[in-house]
């Protein structure tokens, strides 16, 4: 179940965009989800397993985060659009655990939020729309450091409205882990909650109250990969994070991470990622 109390969204750009066949960039993947108000014209999306989604006027689009996806445009195009990144703190998120519909029909209200998010967030509209300019760290540090320091009311409004547009997605969510034994489930959280530190299979087994190799065969058999890949993946879905937006030294990202060896992690992380941290930090 979703904490709500421990659910952090922070907006990190919301702005107007119009294009005229020069939104095309192929295989985006970004830390942070996106939410998309098309005005006018048409585009695509390119997302996982093939999946073609066109975008049309009045309807809401989402991307969650780490969702690789291509953008193709061959015309004119006017949508706003919103970066949210989520602050995990409680071990499960609310934007990476579930499943969300891509498309969803757009209401008045629905239009007359987002405005209302622009109007209020005026601030933080991209300069540039090409993906490998505006994921890059400063940009993003700048973002979050900007919404710390606004005014509280216009924090809680924008956060409101965030709450309610996310809710719209959220009516026709399905939970990702609906399948998943209770046990496994558990370990997953656990992971996620402490993926700053060492995790071994043998905590897992221990929480979980299960032999060690019974454990091993129900969490492959939900996750469909073992426990330790499992664990080096989300560790580094978080060193990611953590090299766009931060200026910590790679080695110090590795040593948060409970890395002893800083030459593993970039063995790790080029081989989940299939570049190394340095390389992915100067193309984001």
């Amino acid at each position: 179940m979703i904490d709500i109390d421990s659910l952090q969204l922070i907006l990190l750009n919301i702005g107007f965009a119009v294009h005229h066949a020069d939104w095309n960039y192929k295989n985006v993947k970004s830390p942070f989800a996106r939410i998309y108000l098309v005005k006018e014209g048409s585009a695509k999306l390119h997302i996982t397993n093939g999946r073609v989604q066109e975008l049309k006027p009045k309807f809401l689009y989402m991307v969650p985060p780490f969702t690789l996806h291509s953008y193709e445009c061959d015309d004119y195009f006017a949508l706003y659009y919103i970066h949210i990144y989520e602050n995990e703190i409680s071990g499960i998120s609310v934007l990476e655990d579930l499943m969300y519909p891509v498309e969803i029909n757009a209401s008045e209200i629905d239009a007359l939020l987002v405005e209302r998010l622009f109007n209020i967030n005026p601030d933080i509209s991209l300069t540039h729309y090409d993906p490998l300019v505006y994921d890059d760290t400063q940009h993003l540090i700048s973002s979050i450091n900007y919404q710390s320091n606004k005014p509280v009311y216009a924090l809680l409004e924008t956060k409101g409205i965030l709450y309610q547009l996310l809710t719209r997605f959220l009516v026709l969510s399905k939970n990702k882990y609906e399948i998943v034994d209770d046990r496994v489930l558990k370990a997953i959280r656990y992971i996620r909650k402490n993926i700053d530190k060492q995790i071994t299979v043998d905590e897992l087994v221990d929480i979980c109250c299960l032999s060690k190799d019974h454990f091993i065969r129900i969490f492959k058999n939900d996750m469909q990969t073992t426990p330790i890949k499992y664990i080096n993946q989300k560790k580094i879905e978080r060193a990611q994070l953590l090299l766009i937006t931060g200026d910590k030294s790679i080695k110090d990202i590795a040593y948060d991470l409970s890395f002893e060896n800083v030459y593993y992690f970039n063995r790790l992380f080029k081989k989940i990622i299939g570049m190394t941290p340095s390389e992915y930090r100067s193309s984001t």
